[in-house]
């Protein structure tokens, strides 16, 4: 049987990664509040 979780480096970038956050508004609300590390 596989395992739930089925890794994918791509996948995860591209849901997750610093381009899909520029896309919305995340980014945006993280400067204001003035965070030192916008993302990961």
């Amino acid at each position: 049987m596989k395992r739930t979780y089925q890794p994918n480096n791509r996948k995860m970038k591209k849901a997750h990664g610093f381009f899909s956050r520029v896309k919305g508004n995340v980014l945006k609300k993280r400067r204001a509040k003035g965070r030192k590390r916008l993302s990961k």
